[in-house]
Formats: structure tokens, sequence, C-alpha cells
């Protein structure tokens, strides 16, 4: 019997598929690392707070999520016309995504944390510049 979700895929797309990594992938290290030197501590993927945030700087209340491009619908509208295999299902998974995306940062808010959110290919072309927001804003509410 079928998993309801499962869709038809091909041995190359289920070999991509096997190897994405929902935790420490490269560009959230770098970005950590980077913090952690620079003296700022925190805990990654808080189970704590709603969405395991990658990086949650608990002394400021402030979350950082390194965001997929795919998964997290960047260019959502163009993406997803462009999209030529398993249509239906694509669109449900990442609209889902987006839709529980903003319900985790409302929830995360209204709890007082100051959710942040990085595109990961701008964290790993761009991580001193990540790191500079952050840090403004980490220095922005130091006492």
């Amino acid at each position: 019997m079928q998993h309801p979700r499962s869709y038809d895929s091909t041995p190359e797309i289920r070999e991509r598929m096997s190897k994405v990594s929902l935790k420490n992938g490269k560009a959230e290290t770098l970005l950590a690392k980077r913090l952690w030197g620079l003296g700022y501590r925190y805990r990654k993927n808080y189970k704590k707070l709603p969405g395991s945030p990658d990086i949650a700087i608990t002394k400021f209340k402030i979350v950082i999520f390194v965001d997929g491009e795919f998964w997290h619908g960047k260019d959502w509208e163009n993406r997803k016309a462009r999209l030529k295999h398993n249509r239906e299902y694509w669109i449900e998974k990442i609209e889902e995504n987006i839709a529980r995306d903003k319900r985790v940062d409302m929830a995360l808010s209204q709890m007082g944390w100051t959710p942040v959110h990085f595109w990961e290919k701008d964290v790993l072309k761009n991580t001193e510049e990540c790191v500079r927001l952050i840090v403004d804003m980490l220095d922005g509410g130091r006492t």
C-alpha cells in the first residue's frame, strides 16, 4: 500500500531528495560559527520554541532561520509557474511551508521573540552582511 502523500518520482530525484538535510546545513553552521566567534551564545535547533529555530539567541530573544529557497518559496509565483513534475504535490507542500513559516513567526512574536529569516544562498554568498545585520540587532538590544 502506498503512502497517501506518495508521488511518482525518478531514481535521480529520489537520490537528490535523500541528500536534503534539515538541520546543521552548511549555511546555518557558517552563520552560527561566525556569531559564536564574535562572542554571541545561542541554542541550535531550539525545540523549546515554535519552529525549532536554526539559531536562538536566548539572551536577546532573537531567533534566526536559514531558509532553503525551494522549500520556503523564494520568488514563489515565478518558481511555481516553472514547476513541471508533480506540480500539485509541490504547490501544496511549498504553500503549506510558507503558511507554517508565517504561523511560527506570529507565535514567536506573541511570545516576545524577534524572528529573522535569511535565504540560504544569501548566507553562503554574503555571510558577513548577514552577520552584520544580526550584530546590529543584538547591539541595539544590549543594556
